[in-house]
């Protein structure tokens, strides 16, 4: 149950006292949003999540090279209407582990993030499912700690995870 406790601490922060819903093209109190990865006005926040996991990395020409995020995110989403979890993964795609819905998106603009993977804002290419991520439009990977390639050469073939965390934030059109 603590853990529990300590995600809806989290979410409550992201989304602010009053958030439940963001209005249209506005963003959720929480951490600083570079203009860079703002989400387009006639967006709604429907979900905030914490995540916590690894950047998979891959020895190519003796330099490291992206190869997919492997992470569990816990948080709040308007659908349940509360605490939700999810998994990410290659593509980048979301899936709820609550009602199976899905996201794909790709990246459409970054800032960069000293020491870290950079934030990013994503525009949803594919969804599935009616549940939290149905009609998501974009994604904010926001509070970037960690992640990034590891720094010098490499043996080929190896492969290794760098441990990361990150704020997303998911929004759809405004009804």
């Amino acid at each position: 149950m603590r853990n529990l406790a300590v995600v809806a601490a989290a979410a409550a922060v992201l989304l602010g006292a009053a958030g439940a819903q963001a209005s249209a093209g506005a963003q959720a109190s929480g951490p600083e949003v570079p203009d860079a990865v703002r989400v387009p006005a006639g967006n709604v926040l429907v979900a905030a999540f914490l995540a916590r996991g690894v950047q998979v990395y891959q020895c190519t020409g003796g330099a490291w090279s992206f190869v997919e995020p492997a992470a569990h995110l816990a948080g709040w989403a308007k659908r349940p209407g509360s605490l939700a979890t999810a998994v990410h993964f290659r593509g980048p795609t979301w899936e709820s582990t609550e009602d199976g819905s899905l996201v794909e998106a790709k990246a459409v603009a970054s800032a960069p993030v000293p020491g870290s993977i950079p934030q990013l804002l994503l525009q949803a290419t594919r969804t599935r499912g009616d549940g939290v991520f149905g009609a998501v439009s974009y994604i904010q990977r926001l509070s970037t700690r960690g992640g990034a390639a590891p720094a010098g050469t490499c043996t080929d073939g190896a492969t290794t995870g760098v441990p990361y965390t990150a704020d997303y934030r998911f929004y759809q059109p405004a009804s």
